[in-house]
């Protein structure tokens, strides 16, 4: 069986080189005798391994010693009350809401305070970010809250909003190492590796040191407080230590590959390959505004439902999977993280000018 394009949303597609280094260590770890999966998180190869993986992060993303990395379980979506928890002290925080997840996060901190919907792209389905150049920011606010790329709807923030000085805590699952970034510009950036970096289970928290105390909304669990992670080396209890040894050798991936310059205009060319077809198409249409476009997540429609589901089944057939829209969209979705080669997106684009020729 040869492997299939997989335009999965996440779990999604991880580079195939990464994929056998970890089948030639599966059953002995470099003369260990025993598999990463079975060894104590406390033995000195398993530090080694989450020491590297962070230090070549903070290498890739260029991280300043002032902030944290945390390795942690629950996925982004276990992060939407550990923020409120840990940094709403004044119970009051600002959320931008462009999709789903925004959306998810914003009601999670309704539980926990006060949360003020700055802006949203509601009104038009979510296809694209509002202008957040000058929102109005009550001095009172905590933080602001962007989910810098909607997987589900495609969109991505080009420009990040003026918090007018309060701290801006991203959620960035979806484009996360997929371009350079400021760090020193957020307080906290965080995402589930599950789309970009690794298997799902791992959920990476960068924070600075000045937003870790032990100043956090009664009744937090202690193991939604960023200091006892922070503190531990996220070795407090269990880290999820397979999905961490993973991540790590997508860095070192990423390293040799060039960096975070190198893998954005990799995408860059990659996505433009696939919008170019879709602005010329005259049956499928990509569902986002222009300049919001996300270079991972690519959504589009033929605006036939039947004819959707006939280009999916199709194209599964083809051996291009997992283009199904989300539920709450519909259509299809292409997405392209950094494994996605090329060459899967000129093949992918090829087949739909056929399908274009057949169903027109």
């Amino acid at each position: 069986m040869s492997r299939v394009y997989n335009f999965s949303a996440g779990p999604a597609v991880l580079p195939e080189e990464v994929l056998k280094e970890a089948a030639d260590e599966m059953m002995d770890y470099r003369g260990c005798g025993m598999s990463v999966m079975e060894m104590s998180h406390r033995s000195k190869v398993y530090d080694t391994i989450i020491k590297e993986a962070e230090q070549d992060l903070r290498d890739l993303m260029k991280i300043p010693d002032n902030y944290k990395v945390l390795f942690l379980q629950g996925g982004a979506s276990q992060q939407f009350a550990a923020i409120p928890m840990n940094l709403m002290k004044n119970r009051k925080a600002g959320y931008i809401v462009t999709g789903q997840w925004a959306k998810k996060a914003y009601q999670e901190a309704k539980i926990y305070g006060e949360a003020v919907e700055l802006a949203s792209s509601a009104d038009q389905t979510f296809s694209y970010i509002p202008d957040c150049s000058d929102l109005d920011i009550p001095d009172d606010l905590d933080y602001v809250y962007i989910c810098e790329n909607n997987t589900i709807y495609g969109t991505k923030y080009k420009t990040l909003p003026n918090t007018k000085g309060k701290t801006l805590v991203a959620d960035v699952s979806s484009c996360f190492l997929s371009e350079p970034v400021d760090v020193e510009k957020y307080g906290v950036i965080y995402g589930g590796v599950q789309k970009n970096i690794g298997p799902a289970g791992v959920v990476i928290v960068i924070i600075r040191e000045d937003l870790i105390t032990d100043d956090v909304l009664p009744g937090t669990p202690t193991m939604l407080k960023y200091k006892i992670h922070a503190d531990n080396d996220s070795l407090y209890n269990t880290p999820p230590c397979y999905g961490i040894y993973i991540c790590g050798k997508v860095f070192k991936w990423l390293k040799k590959m060039g960096g975070l310059e190198v893998m954005k205009q990799r995408n860059i060319e990659k996505a433009q390959i696939l919008y170019d077809f879709l602005d010329q198409s005259s049956l499928f249409k990509g569902t986002v505004r222009k300049e919001d476009r996300s270079l991972m997540n690519v959504p589009f429609v033929t605006g036939n439902d039947e004819l959707d589901a006939k280009f999916v089944k199709e194209a599964k057939e083809a051996g291009f999977e997992n283009l199904k829209g989300h539920r709450t969209v519909g259509g299809m979705r292409a997405s392209i993280y950094n494994a996605m080669p090329k060459e899967g997106v000129e093949k992918l684009v090829a087949f739909m000018k056929k399908f274009e020729e057949e169903n027109a």
